[in-house]
């Protein structure tokens, strides 16, 4: 089956490289730069959670460094043990939210490897046994049935029961 994409106009902008003017976008979001959309869903002392402006799927969410780093080798110690404890609570979160049959959790590292943002961060998105729609069926395209600005005010209630 031939697969079509639909058109998502608020994305058209940034796939042709047309972002706001900011060294680094997460680094802007997480410092609550008004030149980005931020969708800051929670922080802790190294990390700040975000809701992805382009999700795949509804509860799409990223765990990303306050440090700017780009690669896993660069993590210290500390960060290594305290992400781990913030994607254990995100996995709580998003699977009381979301009640996934599956997650998927990546990190893209470098551009030939899809990474659009020159930050490392971690994709976390919640998958489910039956996804295909009649979008899926009909036209060969996917439908994101949740606003991302719904997703995050969802999850930062949820991340509050989780403390």
């Amino acid at each position: 089956m031939e697969r079509h994409n639909l058109f998502v106009p608020n994305k058209l902008a940034y796939a042709r490289g047309e972002r706001p003017s900011v060294p680094c976008i997460l680094c802007a979001a997480i410092a609550g730069d008004p030149k980005v959309t931020g969708l800051m869903a929670a922080t802790t002392e190294r990390f700040a959670v975000l809701a992805n402006l382009y999700p795949y799927n509804p509860g799409h969410m990223m765990i990303v460094p306050q440090r700017h780093i780009e690669d896993v080798v660069d993590f210290t110690e500390a960060e290594v043990l305290e992400l781990h404890q913030v994607q254990v609570r995100t996995l709580g979160v998003l699977r009381e939210l979301y009640t996934p049959t599956g997650i998927n959790l990546g990190y893209n590292i470098g551009v030939t490897s899809g990474a659009s943002i020159p930050h490392l961060h971690l994709h976390l998105v919640p998958r489910h046994q039956s996804e295909q729609g009649f979008m899926d069926i009909i036209g060969g395209g996917r439908v994101i049935v949740e606003d991302p600005c719904v997703t995050l005010d969802r999850f930062r209630t949820a991340w509050e029961r989780q403390s």
